[in-house]
């Protein structure tokens, strides 16, 4: 594992859940968090709570569904550094749990664009920085609602949940993943789930209306495991908490 001073990180949706306590455990190993929220005010006041517990953090207003924010993202990055150690891409949308005969292009839509969509949007913007750290890694935040192999287990709580657009899109998200991993070998591209999915468990969060039975920090064990992977860490996998996930 990684501990460097100087590593830096840039977290999307940073300002509360798992992405804020991703950049609250990271900030305790020193290295400086970019903390990039779509509402400039909670990130203020998330990048307050973080600098108060001795964190090194830059906040970075950014709308993952925007290229022009995105762009501007880049550039405030590039401001204060000459490469990015880590992405981690965290910000996501649930969509409205919209059965599959209602579901509409539209509202499959508005989930891909910062599920899907967005991520894309800000790796491509992020590549060069990241190539130019020793050590580059993106974590992608999934969903076990997004392998098949959760999805089709009939003693899952995901495959009684009938929505097209949440589980669709971090599918896509696992497909987008494995080939950077792919084609990028140079950068380390991982797939992180926030649950423990043989004990079907999941975290609280807002998204889930905090009805999780793992904490924010458990949560985030994941997310950090592969933020932190050595050079000769895996690339192209899909963990919780306890192992891997079956896509």
């Amino acid at each position: 594992m990684t501990n460097t001073e100087h590593t830096s990180v840039l977290i999307t949706g940073g300002n509360k859940g798992l992405g804020l306590e991703a950049a609250r455990r990271l900030g305790e190993l020193g290295w400086t968090i970019f903390l990039g929220s779509r509402d400039e005010a909670r990130g203020r006041a998330a990048a307050g709570k973080l600098a108060a517990g001795g964190a090194n953090v830059v906040l970075v207003p950014l709308d993952v569904t925007s290229d022009e924010s995105v762009a501007a993202a880049e550039r405030l990055v590039r401001e204060h550094t000459d490469r990015l150690d880590v992405l981690i891409n965290n910000a996501g949308a649930p969509g409205r749990g919209i059965p599959p005969a209602q579901a509409t292009a539209a509202e499959i839509h508005a989930v891909y664009d910062t599920n899907v969509y967005g991520p894309v949007r800000v790796t491509h913007a992020f590549l060069p920085l990241l190539r130019a750290s020793d050590h580059p890694r993106v974590v992608m935040v999934s969903s076990a609602g997004g392998a098949f192999s959760v999805v089709t287990d009939p003693g899952q709580p995901v495959s009684k949940l009938h929505e097209l657009a949440y589980s669709s899109s971090k599918a896509a998200l696992n497909m987008i993943t494995v080939r950077y991993a792919q084609a990028l070998p140079d950068i380390k591209f991982n797939l992180a789930t926030p649950g423990e999915v043989a004990n079907r468990k999941f975290a609280a969060t807002d998204m889930n209306h905090h009805t999780g039975e793992l904490t924010v920090t458990e949560g985030t064990d994941s997310i950090v495991r592969l933020a932190t992977l050595g050079p000769d860490g895996p690339t192209g996998i899909f963990v919780d908490r306890l192992g891997p996930v079956a896509w």
